[in-house]
């Protein structure tokens, strides 16, 4: 596995837009403030040609001129890391005009998203061996002041640190303003609602009292975008799990548009294709659709009714994903899970 260089004090931070770009009143305003700040904390900012842009179709511009801006900065010496702008839609049909071979050629850089990002914090390690940062996206680091997943991410991306641990509050909706009030893009999430991580071991779920140890090579995503890659030319799943497997795989797992059926539905297509495969733990992320319940079905026993036969520990509702806080996690390095009660916490090692 490549690791990159961290950011550097004084460092080059690129910024481009696989996805969506930062063009609407909300994530452009949002993306002024990250970009301010960093501009305070000594670094400089190299935007990409379509950071602004709201041309193309569930993303920024066109899949081609989108594939263009990520290969630029990939393979040329434009900036030090990257972050994408924002998530998205269709940042799949990006993939086609992606030059992979070239990436995996080229000296590796950090690169940061989550969501729709998938496409790349999962493609750049199981096709490049390219570690990448399954973290927040550039817009969220103009909320002021920072929430400490978002110290941890930039800490993750300068080097500084190399563990996360799970928060004690998370949000499950967002704040609510009186009529006629409009709301700040840039204000802090409203984590109100205690930590609620559960744990599926020996075939029994537990809260509170969940205990468990494992190891492995980190690998995952968002549900919703590893499904529609599965079986494509950008599967490289099965070579991945089979170079790594005396590590043991540890996948991480969230989920954006999918209900507690397409979750079962997901998974079981990922199951079937071998995705799973010398795994030695579940990390489950909280769900958007977190409260949904189909015929009986929740996004607890749509995940472990799937996973159960693997016989290994299944951490439910952990900091992941689309209802934040959310744990930055390196894509490709090995880690060290434990759970104890609400305290999840995972080392990362660039091995």
């Amino acid at each position: 596995m490549r690791y990159p260089e961290f950011l550097k004090e004084k460092g080059r931070i690129g910024y481009i837009a696989p996805s969506f770009g930062c063009a609407d009143e909300h994530y452009g305003k949002c993306f002024a403030q990250a970009l301010k700040g960093f501009e305070e904390l000594g670094y400089e900012n190299i935007l990409g040609p379509n950071c602004y842009e709201m041309s193309g179709i569930g993303k920024s511009n066109t899949p081609e001129k989108c594939a263009d801006e990520i290969n630029d900065f990939f393979i040329n010496d434009r900036s030090d890391v990257i972050i994408s702008c924002g998530g998205g839609e269709t940042m799949c049909e990006d993939l086609t005009f992606v030059d992979f071979e070239r990436i995996a050629m080229s000296e590796p850089k950090w690169f940061m998203g989550f969501s729709d990002n998938t496409n790349l914090t999962y493609t750049l390690p199981v096709l490049c061996d390219t570690a990448a940062i399954y973290g927040p996206c550039a817009s969220q680091f103009g909320k002021k002041p920072w929430h400490a997943f978002m110290k941890d991410a930039y800490d993750l991306l300068t080097g500084r640190k190399l563990s996360v641990n799970s928060y004690p509050t998370w949000e499950k909706a967002p704040k609510e303003y009186p009529e006629g009030e409009e709301p700040d893009p840039c204000e802090p999430i409203n984590d109100t609602e205690p930590s609620c991580i559960k744990l599926f071991k020996d075939g029994v779920l537990s809260g509170n009292s969940g205990n468990a140890q494992f190891s492995g090579r980190l690998i995952g995503g968002c549900l919703d975008i590893l499904q529609i890659l599965c079986g494509t030319k950008y599967d490289g799943t099965a070579a991945f799990a089979r170079k790594y497997a005396n590590d043991g795989i540890v996948w991480f797992i969230e989920s954006c548009d999918l209900n507690p059926m397409s979750i079962r539905r997901a998974l079981w297509q990922l199951d079937e294709a071998g995705w799973f495969a010398n795994v030695k733990g579940f990390i489950i992320g909280r769900p958007l659709h977190f409260d949904e319940d189909l015929m009986g079905m929740n996004h607890l026993n749509a995940v472990t009714g799937i996973l159960d036969k693997y016989d290994v520990p299944i951490v439910l509702d952990a900091d992941l994903g689309h209802l934040p806080p959310m744990m930055p996690l390196v894509s490709g390095a090995m880690a060290d899970v434990s759970l104890d009660g609400q305290n999840l916490n995972i080392k990362m090692r660039l091995e």
